[in-house]
Formats: structure tokens, sequence, C-alpha cells
């Protein structure tokens, strides 16, 4: 992975955190080999900000970490350029969610 693109992923990171900081969720950014973000009750982040996301594969990351983690339900969080931030769960932990 070039600098560049290593770069454009720390600040989707860092981008993601502060919106949800927005709306008092206790998000921080993760450090090394722990999530990308942390201090989402529940949920374990996978964020990319990339143009060309291979959805199946991202959210094949999100799970294998999500149980790795233990820290809570995979949610793939994803954007590209001049574009909003979308949200891919898998149906059965989005069915969870909202009957809660």
């Amino acid at each position: 992975m070039s600098k560049s693109q290593q770069r454009k992923g720390r600040s989707g990171k860092l981008e993601l955190m502060r919106i949800l900081q927005q709306y008092n969720i206790p998000a921080e950014p993760g450090q090394g080999s722990t999530p990308d973000v942390v201090g989402v009750p529940g949920i374990h982040p996978e964020v990319k900000r990339v143009e060309r996301l291979n959805v199946p594969e991202a959210m094949a990351q999100a799970v294998r970490d999500a149980s790795r983690f233990g820290d809570g339900i995979p949610t793939l969080f994803h954007r590209r350029n001049r574009s909003p931030w979308l949200v891919t769960m898998q149906l059965e932990d989005w069915l969870k969610l909202y009957r809660k």
C-alpha cells in the first residue's frame, strides 16, 4: 500500500470518528493492531475510504476482525471521493439492531 493510500485511509478513519463524535458516540481512532475506530458500543467498525471497494471482501474482513476483537457487530463504513458515507451490515445483524 502506498503512502498516499495509507494517508487517505487514516484521514477517512479520523473523518468518520469526528462525525460519530458529533452524535455523542465516544469514538476514538484505533492504534496499531486495534480496530479502525474504537469506542462505538456494540459495533465493530471497519473503515474503508477508497474509490473501488470490494464490498464482500471488506465485509469478510469486518466479520473476521469482529470475531477476533469481540467488540460487536461487524459493520463496514465506506465512502468514495465527493460521496457520502455508507454503512454495510449483514441483514441478520441489522435486524437485531432494528428489533431493539
